[in-house]
C-alpha cells in the first residue's frame, strides 16, 4: 500500500469521535493526515464536542477534548493531498462560509480525490457544488441539504451504522458508522491492511 497524504478539514465543535477516531485510524494504518482549520495553524486546537444518541428527537451534546491540528491551513494546497475526510458536529455549517476551505474542496472534488464526509460533513459539500448527480448519505436533519443540492439521499439504517460509496464519494450518517465508513474509505483510498 502507497501512504497518502490526507487532508482533514475541521473548526471548533467538530464532533469529537469523527475527528479523532478517523485521524487516529488513517495514521494507524500509514497515511499521513493534515488536521487544519481556517484561522488556525499547527499546534493550535479546536474543541470538540460529543453527540450522542440518547433516545431524544436529536443527539444530545456534551464538551469533547482539545483537538491538536498539525498543519497550517493558510499553506494548504489542493493539489498536494490525495484524499479529503470532513468530520461532522457543528464546524461544518460555518467552515462552509470560508471561500479558501470551498475552493479547497472543490478543487479536491474536480480532480475526482477521494473524499469522505460524515454526518453534517456534507454541509460543505452542498455548498461546495459537488453532490449533483452523487448518491450519499448524512445525518437525518441534513437530508434535505443534499438532496437540495441534486444528490439522492440513501437510507442506510436505523442505527447509524452503515456508510455509501459512491464512486470517490464515501459517506456516513454518523460516529456509530466508523467502522464501514473507514473500512470503504480504505477501499476506495487503494489501501490494504497486513495481517
Amino acid at each position: 500500500m502507497a501512504a497518502k497524504k490526507i487532508l482533514m478539514l475541521v473548526g471548533d465543535f467538530v464532533e469529537d469521535y469523527e475527528a479523532m477516531v478517523p485521524f487516529q485510524m488513517l495514521t494507524m494504518v500509514g497515511h499521513t493526515v493534515h488536521a487544519v482549520c481556517p484561522g488556525k495553524k499547527a499546534g493550535d486546537t479546536v474543541r470538540t464536542a460529543i453527540h450522542d444518541f440518547e433516545g431524544d428527537q436529536t443527539y444530545s451534546e456534551k464538551p469533547g477534548h482539545n483537538f491538536a491540528l498539525n498543519a497550517d491551513f493558510d499553506k494548504v494546497k489542493a493539489e498536494d493531498y490525495d484524499a479529503l475526510v470532513i468530520p461532522g458536529g457543528r464546524a461544518p455549517e460555518y467552515l462552509r462560509l470560508n471561500p479558501a476551505l470551498i475552493d479547497i474542496v472543490q478543487k479536491m472534488a474536480a480532480a475526482r480525490k477521494p473524499i469522505a464526509a460524515v454526518c453534517h460533513g456534507p454541509q460543505i459539500l452542498v455548498t461546495a457544488g459537488v453532490l449533483k448527480g452523487a448518491k450519499g448519505t448524512c445525518y437525518p436533519a441534513v437530508k434535505p441539504d443534499i438532496e437540495d443540492a441534486g444528490c439522492t439521499w440513501v437510507d442506510v439504517n436505523a442505527t447509524f451504522s452503515n456508510a455509501v460509496v459512491d464512486g470517490n464519494l464515501v459517506t456516513a450518517p454518523a460516529w456509530p458508522a466508523h467502522p464501514e465508513w473507514m473500512r470503504k474509505f480504505l477501499g476506495v483510498l487503494g489501501s490494504t491492511i497486513e495481517p
